[in-house]
C-alpha cells in the first residue's frame, strides 16, 4: 500500500516544476504601457524587452510587446512575440487573434497542413489550458484520488465501495492526463528548435554557403523548425511542407 502511494505521488511531484511564478515587474511593465497608450513604441519595445531580460518571460509581456512591434511595423518581431506569449498561454484569444492577423500581413502563403485527427483532439485539449491550470487539475484529482482510495479501504458498504473504485479510477487517469498535459505544454515552452524569418526576405539554400543553390524565397514572418544547429554562421531549417534548406543564422530568431 505505501509503495502504491509514493508510486502517486511521483505522478504529482513533476509539477512542482511546472508551476511557475510571475516574475513580471509590475512597475516597469505599467512604464510599458503608459509608454505605448502615448504611442511611444520605441520605448514601449525597449521597457518590455529590458524587463523580460531582468525578470523573465510572462505570457503578458510578450504579448503586449509584439503589439508595440506591430504598430512599429516590424511584423517578423510582432509573430515571434504572439508565439511566445502563445508557448506561456495557449488559451489566450486575443494573442491568437492578433497572430493570425500578423501572418495574414506576410507575403508567404502557407498550405495548410493537415494531421491525424487524435493528434488535433490531444493538442485541442491540452492547449484549453495552461499549465499552471493543468497542474491545479492534477493536484485536485491526486488528493481526491487518495480520500476515495481510503473510503474504498476502509468501508464495508459494497455499493460505497464500489462507488469508490471507480472515482479512484477516473481520478488516476485524470491525474496522469493532467501530467502529461503539463510536461507537454514544459516541454514546448522550453523547446528552442522554432525560430521566425527576420528579414525581408531570404533564400533557402541548397548547402550552408553563399554560393549554395538557392531553393526557396521565404519572407519576414515565416516559422521554420530548425533540424541541424551544429553550424554557427548557419542553420538547416525545415518548412511546414517539408522543404529543407540552409538559412544564414542572422536570418532568423528562435521563439
Amino acid at each position: 500500500m505505501k509503495n502504491f502511494i509514493y508510486t502517486l505521488l511521483l505522478l504529482v511531484m513533476p509539477l512542482v516544476t511546472y508551476a511557475q511564478e510571475s516574475t513580471t515587474s509590475h512597475y516597469s511593465k505599467v512604464l510599458g504601457d503608459s509608454a505605448y497608450s502615448q504611442a511611444r513604441y520605441d520605448d514601449a519595445i525597449s521597457i518590455y524587452e529590458s524587463v523580460i531580460e531582468s525578470k523573465g518571460g510572462a505570457s503578458s509581456l510578450y504579448y503586449n510587446l509584439g503589439n508595440a512591434y506591430f504598430r512599429n511595423n516590424m511584423i517578423g518581431k510582432a509573430i515571434l512575440n504572439y508565439e511566445r506569449a502563445l508557448r506561456y498561454d495557449p488559451t489566450d484569444k486575443d494573442t491568437k487573434a492578433n497572430l493570425e492577423y500578423a501572418l495574414s500581413m506576410t507575403k508567404d502563403e502557407i498550405a495548410e497542413q493537415y494531421e491525424v485527427f487524435f493528434v488535433t483532439w490531444f493538442k485541442a485539449i491540452v492547449n484549453s489550458m495552461n499549465i499552471n491550470a493543468w497542474a491545479v487539475v492534477a493536484v485536485v484529482t491526486f488528493i481526491l484520488m487518495l480520500a476515495t482510495m481510503l473510503l474504498f479501504f476502509f468501508n464495508r458498504n459494497v455499493a460505497i465501495r464500489k462507488t469508490a473504485l471507480i472515482f479512484v479510477i477516473l481520478s488516476l487517469f485524470v491525474t496522469i492526463f493532467a501530467n502529461v498535459a503539463a510536461s507537454h505544454i514544459y516541454n514546448y515552452m522550453n523547446d528552442n528548435s522554432e525560430a521566425i524569418v527576420m528579414r525581408e526576405e531570404a533564400y533557402l539554400k541548397s548547402t550552408p554557403d553563399n554560393s549554395g543553390t538557392e531553393l526557396i524565397k521565404v519572407h519576414e514572418g515565416r516559422k521554420v523548425k530548425i533540424v541541424d544547429d551544429t553550424m554557427r554562421e548557419w542553420k538547416e531549417v525545415e518548412l511546414e511542407e517539408g522543404t529543407v534548406g540552409w538559412l544564414p543564422a542572422v536570418a532568423i530568431e528562435r521563439i
